[in-house]
């Protein structure tokens, strides 16, 4: 009856909302194990790999080493890019602070009222925005550090629990989930792949438009470029104004600083949503829209973790729901492709 079905509907959208909740106030102990799974779905290959040479045990530890190599060469740019560009905020306070009530001077002077923004935007508030940025990640360090233990302990288990899931294949939801988990992996494999040579690319396109404008701490912004490139939407953004703001700081004209902006747009936008779909193909087809919503409900519940597993938790979700009948209605949607080549 459609009464039913409005209640279903409700009392689906209360459970939603519930669990949002409970995965936001629970964050530091679901959001590791959710990293978790997405570090050992890409080193998988790795492990057996290494384990048919070796055993289990010596397999596990190979492959934990590598991820750990990955993981520190990756927070040790974030931690060199982000710690230049805040000690070279903190250096050049007082030259920012006397170029920051020019400016003022000039809008004031125009007639523009600049009260508001000269209790906000000055240089003090640019020295608290970078040592905000550092106390985030040093909490970044205890995240990796319990995310890492749980890689452990689940490389340790995979293997068992692929053998539980085959024993119980007779059972059509084991066997799906089974198939669902395997089609994740490749697919999350796939999508880290093209994402880091794409970070790579952009990274070195941001730098080399960085040094051709003069631009400095040319290098930093691409190191930035390159590791915010791995959150959709939002990393981009932001690799995109940090440099701006400098560009008006450091040239003091606003024509140089929307130069920098449409450049660095330009760049994002080749790389982000027209090269990269196309190396992706279909096999990774998401809607746009879904991606935006995964991102941002992401960084709602679990912050800047959550933006970056956003989109691989709709992956693994999509994959599940590839695998039962009565969810692939929910993989069409979230695909955002016709019906036709849905199929």
């Amino acid at each position: 009856m459609p009464s039913d079905r409005a209640l279903r509907t409700m009392i689906g959208l209360c459970t939603a909302i519930l669990a949002t909740s409970a995965l936001a106030s629970a964050q530091s102990v679901f959001a590791p194990i959710v990293f978790a799974l997405f570090v050992i779905a890409l080193v998988r290959p790795v492990q057996r790999g290494i384990q048919a040479w070796t055993g289990a045990a010596l397999a596990t530890l190979a492959t934990m080493l590598v991820a750990l190599v990955a993981a520190g060469a990756l927070a040790l740019l974030i931690a060199w890019a982000f710690g230049r560009v805040g000690q070279w905020t903190v250096a050049n306070g007082a030259v920012l602070q006397a170029l920051y009530l020019q400016k003022i001077a000039l809008l004031e002077g125009a007639g523009i009222p600049a009260d508001a923004l000269a209790g906000h935007l000055d240089a003090r508030f640019l020295v608290r925005l970078a040592q905000q940025v550092t106390f985030q990640l040093q909490g970044i360090l205890s995240f990796t550090v319990v995310a890492l233990v749980f890689v452990i302990l689940g490389l340790l288990e995979v293997d068992v629990t692929r053998r539980q899931l085959l024993a119980l294949r007779a059972n059509p939801a084991a066997a799906g989930l089974l198939r669902a988990a395997e089609r994740t992996g490749q697919k999350l494999r796939t999508y880290m792949g093209v994402r880091t040579i794409m970070s790579i690319l952009t990274g070195i396109a941001v730098w080399a438009f960085a040094k051709a404008m003069g631009l400095q701490l040319a290098e930093e912004w691409g190191v930035i470029a390159f590791v915010m490139n791995y959150v959709p939407f939002i990393g981009p953004l932001i690799a995109t104004l940090f440099p701006t703001a400098f560009a008006v700081l450091q040239f003091g004209t606003w024509e140089v600083a929307v130069t920098v902006f449409a450049a660095l747009q330009v760049i994002q936008f080749l790389s982000g949503s027209y090269i990269e779909p196309r190396l992706t193909g279909r096999q990774l087809a998401l809607s746009p829209f879904m991606v935006l919503v995964a991102v941002f409900l992401g960084a709602y519940v679990w912050g800047i973790f959550g933006a970056f597993i956003g989109v691989p938790i709709l992956i693994g979700v999509m994959a599940v729901c590839e695998e039962f009948e009565g969810a692939r209605w929910v993989a069409r949607l979230l695909s955002g492709q016709d019906a036709e080549g849905a199929g």
